[in-house]
């Protein structure tokens, strides 16, 4: 059983949190002269609630798990920093990661001036058990996996994930950004059996929602207790917070626009497979396409020039000569299919 309380930095053990003007009255009908607000343009003169407690109702609802479980941020990328800052001491512990993966979790490693050891993915995009877990000492803090993985495209091995989570012995951070275009089973029903498990989602994606900026990370209350305790005071603001009430309500909506999604990777794949100018597509399990082009430079350039714009991947390990392609609507698929197809018929004629 993983101490949360032990892999803790001793000054955040001791941390006597910020308590704000909400924090200390949560009801709803009062006059307010508590917190130095102005009286009038309501409701944008007043703070945010900082716990909020009606939008994490809401999603306790959708997501299948208790509002205690859930902390939102201002996008996932709030979540990655607060769960560094939490538990690693800079210049002293270190975190785990696979390569290639999701670029941000390095970034706040270095920012928090705390050690990140990759372990390089197999030829199937697949971590590496045995060797991650060598890599793990006693100021090992946190592993970070992206299933599906960014940029690989694919689900991470559901029993590996499991493998690492029993046997590290800090935290194992999964990050499902891209789930919802995943046939896998979210790993947030393990949360109960796993208090070293942190689940991060995000409303970027799936939702349509990336101009809010909120993620969501998912865990044991006494993680989420910490998170709280260490996060700024309003980190989600109320036109965020509204916003994704009202868009909750649509969840229907959410689901058809994952299955037109789904729909278009298919075709787009099938269409970009029978390309000469195509040496190999990855198999998907996100919203987008990793494709491997012959001349995969002048192919970018190209579509820059005709102002469709996709993700230079060629020099990220093992993904030499690819290109990130985000499934976009039929007609933009379409935009980006005659620009291939004018760009291959252009390299026949000898361009």
């Amino acid at each position: 059983m993983t101490d949360i309380q032990f892999l803790l930095r001793k000054n955040i053990r001791s941390l006597i949190p910020y308590s704000s003007a909400r924090n200390e009255y949560k009801g709803s009908e009062a006059v307010f002269m508590d917190a130095n607000e102005s009286p009038y343009n309501d409701p944008y003169n007043r703070y945010p609630d900082p716990l909020q407690v009606q939008l994490k109702k809401r999603i306790s609802v959708v997501k299948d798990v208790p509002s205690e479980n859930i902390f939102l941020g201002n996008g996932s990328d709030e979540a990655i920093d607060l769960l560094i800052r939490a538990f690693c001491n800079p210049g002293t512990d270190n975190i785990i990661a696979i390569r290639p993966t999701y670029g941000m979790y390095k970034v706040c490693a270095d920012i928090n001036q705390v050690e990140y050891r990759e372990s390089y993915l197999t030829r199937e995009f697949q971590p590496d058990v045995d060797e991650m877990l060598g890599l793990a000492d006693d100021a090992s803090k946190l592993m970070f996996l992206c299933s599906p993985n960014n940029p690989t495209s694919n689900n991470l091995n559901r029993n590996s994930l499991l493998a690492l989570v029993k046997n590290f012995k800090g935290l194992v951070i999964v990050d499902e950004a891209y789930a919802d275009f995943s046939s896998a089973v979210s790993l947030s029903a393990e949360l109960p059996l796993h208090p070293n498990l942190v689940i991060l989602q995000t409303f970027s994606k799936a939702w349509g929602m990336a101009g809010i900026r909120l993620g969501m990370a998912f865990s044991s209350s006494q993680i989420i207790r910490v998170m709280n305790h260490i996060k700024y005071p309003y980190n989600v603001n109320i036109l965020t917070q509204r916003t994704a009430l009202e868009q909750l309500k649509n969840t229907e909506e959410k689901n058809k626009w994952v299955t037109l999604i789904l729909q278009q990777r298919e075709r787009l794949a099938a269409i970009l497979s029978g390309m000469q100018l195509v040496q190999h597509i990855m198999p998907s399990d996100a919203n987008f396409l990793m494709v491997k082009f012959n001349e995969p430079k002048k192919v970018f350039d190209y579509l820059i020039s005709n102002k469709i714009i996709v993700r230079d991947r060629s020099k990220v390990p093992l993904c030499e000569g690819y290109l990130r392609i985000t499934i976009g609507t039929s007609e933009e698929n379409n935009m980006l299919v005659s620009a291939l197809q004018e760009f291959e018929k252009k390299k026949n004629k000898g361009w």
